[in-house]
């Protein structure tokens, strides 16, 4: 009896290579599964891979993917220096200190010339001789910038001082800006865009509603917020915290917003409604886990970004899953645990979401 003859591999049905793309962790594996031959390349057309797990901006401008510990070198101004991100958009702060958002891969630009100078008119109505700086940035939008016409971008910059400034643009031009901490203003430490309003969050816990037309973060239809453990290695020097490099996160406490209730009220959230949650301290997103490729449901993922833009070498020296369900972390990355010392820069680690088509 003839043995039996083994098919090809280019015969592989489409069927079976859509499950492998399914479990593919990378999108530069997706990338190497369609050149292997032309029929795979014509069927993996017709099965759409997951979205790629996001990456990690280090501080000398290049970007480390998960978990194939790649490291991707992408067209940025060489002036250019990442402060946060929102989706596969870049928040760029300029040599001249000009900032834009800049998506990476078609290469569109939103220029934001006004917004350091709105936020120098919003400290010098405060301060007269003693100026704090910007530490981080934080953003949101009602719909993706890539989709969006006329798109609104909303930043919260949070300064030396641990107070944060709004600022509301329909890019080139600032439309609404106001400073938290003056007046009857709390200090805004969050915001986030939910069923077309704009939520801020203070820092007493207190929530903001404004209407539009059109770490704190929005999760399946929820408003979160999160609170990150870190076991306290730290100490002060010149008034701020400096952590030692044995810091280490050690949990998280996870809060979900009751809209209904008047005021609103926070309760203590058990999962994620099947999500997986990106936590950044300059950039927070949440997507369900079965679209993006080898994350996990009701997890969060997180990475050292807490010491100052200097220190901060290592994204992975503190980066890990949290399972919200059973309070265990492990590692994000077990193969790298350091980041070559060649990285080190002043760009701020945030997540990075490519996107999932090449």
């Amino acid at each position: 009896m003839e043995g039996a003859r083994s098919r090809p591999w280019s015969d592989l049905q489409p069927e079976l290579l859509g499950l492998v793309i399914k479990g593919l962790p990378s999108l530069a594996d997706c990338v190497r599964l369609r050149a292997v031959c032309h029929p795979w390349r014509s069927n993996s057309i017709l099965q759409p891979p997951p979205l790629p797990f996001p990456w990690i901006t280090l501080p000398d401008g290049t970007f480390l993917s998960i978990p194939a510990g790649e490291i991707h070198c992408l067209p940025v101004p060489a002036d250019a220096c990442c402060q946060s991100s929102i989706d596969n958009w870049l928040f760029l702060v300029h040599s001249d200190g000009v900032c834009s958002l800049m998506n990476i891969f078609s290469k569109a630009t939103l220029e934001l010339p006004e917004l350091a100078k709105v936020w120098k008119r919003e400290i010098g109505r405060q301060f007269l001789n003693r100026f704090p700086e910007p530490v981080s940035y934080r953003l949101a939008v009602p719909p993706a910038l890539d989709s969006s016409p006329n798109p609104l971008v909303v930043t919260v910059i949070i300064d030396s001082f641990n107070c944060g400034t709004l600022c509301i643009s329909h890019p080139p031009t600032v439309t609404y800006s106001f400073r938290g901490g003056k007046e009857s203003l709390p200090h805004l430490s969050g915001v986030a865009f939910l069923d077309g309003k704009l939520y801020t969050l203070s820092d007493c816990w207190k929530l903001l509603a404004l209407e539009f037309c059109k770490g704190f973060v929005e999760c399946g239809g929820k408003l979160l917020m999160v609170e990150r453990f870190i076991d306290p290695v730290a100490s002060r020097t010149n008034g701020r915290e400096v952590f030692d490099e044995r810091a280490k996160t050690v949990a998280f406490g996870v809060l979900e917003a009751d809209l209904h209730s008047k005021p609103a009220r926070w309760r203590v959230a058990s999962d994620l409604g099947g999500h997986a949650l990106f936590l950044g301290k300059h950039s927070s997103k949440s997507l369900p886990a079965q679209e993006c490729s080898g994350s996990q449901e009701d997890c969060i993922y997180f990475m050292c970004d807490y010491p100052p833009p200097e220190s901060s070498a290592n994204p992975l020296r503190d980066a890990g899953i949290y399972n919200i369900r059973n309070s265990t972390i492990t590692p994000l990355h077990p193969r790298t645990t350091v980041v070559p010392p060649c990285h080190a820069g002043q760009w701020r680690p945030t997540w990075f979401f490519p996107p999932g088509a090449v």
